[in-house]
């Protein structure tokens, strides 16, 4: 073990919101080390957010060349999965290699060290390197916690000693299964069915809670029910897997009343924080926590921060970069903005899209707010291009402003951004009613739902 080596910050974890911080810091001037044993840039560049979403517009252009024939010709679509493979290892992934990334990193003034970051004191992290070296780092200004998630799996009979795949392996097929079943129907695994059953993949989704999208507006998960059953995807809800099996023949999931079989099992049932062995006894906190939770500046305990999916506020690539410029300021001595999550917002990228931002009905009325509500579907440009929507918007009735809203369609995630704004400024739902909509557009069907609200 070599001498403890000085420097101002040290950044243990580098996915986008710690890789931010560290370089951001680095080139105002602090002594920065930043300490990631995995890929420099987390999940997101090679496993989640860009490779997943390359395979989204794959199957998107594969919908839209079905439609041809419908709408204004002939076509004849012929699936083919290599080009998508291709693309993400060439493209997103560099064959998932993070040289790029940590010659950003280096090149911006930061120290990388490559191994697992422990705290071992206050202000001290220990890293053990990959060739198994000790180097401890004390850090002057303090410590940024970035350690992010790992995927999950329930605790199901059989499930640990089977080869079943987790997003991490989807993206780095080069190869289709012919069939496939998903445990768990949130946003990673809706969007991964629809992607596999639009290039031939038999699909079933089982599902725990009674719906799938159970974090969303009833509503919206009805819309992609809906998606999900004319693309021919089997949706099993309410259903709990009790025993999981491998064989030669692939996958075996026993239901409580039946079984499901596929030659490939896919995991995507939740996510856990990386907090475990991090030494947080050292910082006077909870070394069993599963969640860190941070105050404004994103603080967790003398001189330390924490950002990204272990503060709990969502799991997120914008949310780890929201509070990575949080963070900056804080060790910078910019005098905020501080943190603020009314308005968070989030897209499933499913088809339709799922847009949602701020409080559910039901979580408003869970935190005692009184609750107005207006729904509506996508209107004259939803009937152009054939998309029902829904729209749903949650209002507090008694500031009448918007706190919660979700856009279902193509264009979802984008109609989103003017609730977000409206929620966070607190615009009064009278003004956003009597704005100025664009026709024919998806987001003109915004105002017949406000002023559904300011009639109500």
């Amino acid at each position: 073990m070599s001498d403890a080596i000085d420097c101002d910050v040290v950044v243990v974890g580098l996915g986008p919101g710690g890789e931010h911080v560290a370089g951001s810091l680095a080139k105002a001037g602090l002594q920065v080390v930043g300490v990631d044993q995995r890929l420099v840039g987390g999940e997101c560049p090679y496993y989640g957010c860009i490779p997943t979403k390359m395979m989204v517009t794959a199957a998107e252009k594969l919908r839209e060349g079905r439609l041809v024939g419908r709408y204004a010709g002939k076509s004849v679509v012929t699936p083919d999965w290599k080009p998508v493979a291709d693309r993400i290892r060439n493209e997103a992934t560099d064959d998932w290699n993070d040289q790029v990334a940590v010659d950003r990193l280096v090149d911006a003034g930061a120290i990388f060290a490559r191994g697992r970051g422990r705290i071992t004191a206050p202000s001290t992290v220990t890293v053990t390197g990959l060739d198994g070296s000790i180097t401890s780092y004390v850090a002057r200004r303090g410590i940024v916690l970035n350690t992010g998630t790992s995927p999950a799996a329930p605790p199901v009979p059989g499930l640990a000693e089977t080869p079943y795949s987790t997003n991490r392996d989807m993206v780095q097929l080069t190869e289709l299964p012919a069939s496939l079943a998903i445990l768990g129907g949130g946003a990673i695994g809706c969007e991964l069915a629809q992607v596999f059953a639009t290039f031939g993949v038999e699909v079933t989704v089982i599902e725990a809670s009674p719906r799938i999208l159970a974090m969303e507006e009833p509503e919206a998960s009805e819309a992609v029910q809906i998606a999900f059953n004319a693309a021919g995807i089997t949706v099993l809800a309410g259903a709990r897997a009790q025993q999981v099996e491998h064989g030669p023949n692939g996958f075996r999931v026993v239901l409580a009343d039946g079984t499901v079989t596929a030659e490939q099992l896919l995991v995507a049932a939740g996510r856990r924080n990386n907090l475990q062995d991090l030494g947080l006894e050292h910082l006077g906190l909870d070394p069993e926590t599963r969640v860190l939770d941070p105050d404004e500046r994103m603080r967790v305990a003398e001189d330390v921060w924490a950002i990204g999916d272990i503060t709990g506020k969502g799991a997120f690539t914008h949310m780890s970069m929201y509070q990575a410029d949080v963070v900056i300021r804080d060790l910078t001595g910019v005098d905020g903005p501080w943190a603020d999550y009314r308005a968070v917002g989030r897209v499933t990228f499913t088809a339709p899209e799922v847009g949602s931002v701020g409080l559910s009905e039901a979580a408003a009325r869970q935190r005692g707010v009184n609750v107005r509500t207006a729904t509506g579907d996508l209107g004259s440009r939803g009937w152009i291009a054939e998309e029902p929507g829904p729209i749903k918007l949650v209002a507090d009735a008694d500031k009448a402003v918007l706190i919660g809203g979700t856009v279902v369609g193509s264009m979802g995630g984008e109609v989103l951004s003017a609730i977000v704004t409206a929620i966070h400024a607190e615009v009064p739902i009278s003004t956003l009613a009597n704005m100025h909509f664009a026709y024919p557009t998806f987001h003109r069907a915004l105002q017949p739902v406000l002023r559904e609200l300011v009639q109500s």
